[in-house]
């Protein structure tokens, strides 16, 4: 019954959250997606971009926490760059009803992504198929699990800044330290391997 009840829109936020906390930790990421019909995913695309990196799935306690420290809340545009199948961008939404979009560089995880939502009937969740690094981002709140490296990641940093150049923004690493960032300043967290950045640019507030 609890994938009906997300279908149905009942099962959202604090509840879904303490559903997910119920099950034991080495168990939740498996747990978590035969509840959204997640399958094991196709292999890597050969053409993948100098600096994109093989896909991975992030894991869900990083998700929780991330959701509960940035605050994500139902007024955010989430964004995870590097979407894969859409376990971040799936959960993020379900946990604070933020509207959430997934940017990917290889289509077939994109057409996967896509048939979740379309199942689990998440119209506030959507995917795009592109290189984050050549295509205009917006939003409110940005997430990466460590998705590119080298110039790759500089060009994604700087398509990032100049979405914080127009509003306050926080950018949300896992397995990825942003070092000599000028315009983005660290918050320690209760996870170790989750990061969160506030944008700190002249004329904008901090959110």
């Amino acid at each position: 019954m609890t994938r009906a009840d997300i279908q149905s829109g009942a099962l959202r936020g604090d509840a879904f959250r303490e559903l997910l906390l119920s099950v034991p930790l080495v168990e939740r990421d498996g747990w978590v997606d035969a509840l959204l019909g997640f399958d094991a995913p196709p292999p890597d695309s050969a053409d993948l971009p100098r600096g994109a990196v093989p896909y991975l799935p992030c894991g869900v306690d990083e998700i929780l926490a991330m959701v509960a420290e940035v605050p994500l809340r139902r007024d955010d545009t989430f964004v995870d760059l590097g979407s894969g199948m859409g376990r971040v961008a799936i959960l993020a939404h379900l946990l604070s009803g933020a509207r959430a979009q997934g940017v990917e560089v290889q289509e077939p995880l994109v057409h996967l992504a896509r048939a979740r939502c379309a199942e689990l009937a998440l119209p506030r969740v959507s995917f795009v198929h592109a290189n984050a690094a050549d295509t205009d981002l917006d939003g409110s709140v940005f997430f990466l699990y460590a998705p590119f490296n080298g110039e790759m990641l500089s060009a994604v940093l700087r398509r990032i800044e100049e979405v914080a150049r127009r509003r306050p923004i926080v950018v949300c690493t896992v397995d990825l330290e942003l070092h000599g960032v000028p315009w983005l300043r660290a918050r320690t967290t209760g996870n170790v391997s989750l990061t969160l950045y506030d944008s700190c640019v002249r004329g904008v507030p901090v959110r």
